[in-house]
């Protein structure tokens, strides 16, 4: 189960995430997760590339690993980079230790004080190994989430997703994966046509990030 718009409620829950993008009304905040892949990741560079846009990428370490050219024009073409940790571990099913460990490896790569952890699932525990470990990290979630992932899903209804949901200032989730691919190459130019005709800018995440 998940939510398209995260609830007010979940926010205050865990308050030293960040759920928002920075407090500007004319922009929308676009994330992918799971990169770099070939194909699907380049598919989104270059819609980006048409629309002006910046954008931030939470990488996987072992995909920077595999495909390093892919990686390097995302970082050429001025997005803002993540670390979405090594090997894509669920924090709630892994051991603390662990966790800081694979992130690390992950941040030899990446250099980077924005973080999102993988599933949008980690432990108060883990957040805090990893700011001390890496002082200035901040946790980066997500407000609007366009559920490319799901396969049970048609591309029409992702689309739906994020235009019924999104609002200026949000920080929306996509997925530059072999899974989403379908789903996302449907909906992200045509939610990218709609709101930049609506007067939207697109930006990528600071470092640090100026919480709301």
């Amino acid at each position: 189960m998940y939510l398209i718009k995260t609830p007010r409620l979940l926010k205050k829950l865990y308050p030293n995430f960040v759920w928002d993008g920075p407090n500007n009304p004319r922009c929308i905040y676009l994330t992918f997760d799971d990169g770099p892949i070939p194909i699907v990741t380049p598919f989104v560079l270059n819609i980006l590339k048409q629309y002006k846009a910046k954008a931030t990428f939470f990488c996987i370490g072992d995909n920077v690993r595999k495909h390093p050219d892919i990686f390097e024009q995302v970082k050429n073409d001025g997005h803002a980079i993540g670390n979405h940790t090594f090997n894509h571990l669920k924090g709630w099913d892994t051991d603390d230790k662990v966790y800081l460990d694979n992130f690390l490896q992950a941040d030899e790569l990446l250099d980077t004080k924005l973080f999102r952890p993988p599933y949008g699932r980690m432990k108060k525990t883990q957040l805090k190994l990893l700011q001390e470990a890496k002082p200035g990290v901040q946790a980066i979630m997500w407000n609007v989430l366009s559920a490319d992932f799901d396969v049970a899903i048609t591309p029409e209804k992702c689309l739906d997703n994020v235009l019924k949901k999104t609002r200026g200032g949000d920080m929306v989730l996509f997925h530059d994966s072999l899974k989403a691919k379908e789903r996302m190459e449907y909906a992200l130019p045509r939610a990218m046509e709609v709101w930049s005709r609506e007067g939207y800018e697109f930006r990528s995440m600071p470092e640090p990030v100026l919480l709301r």
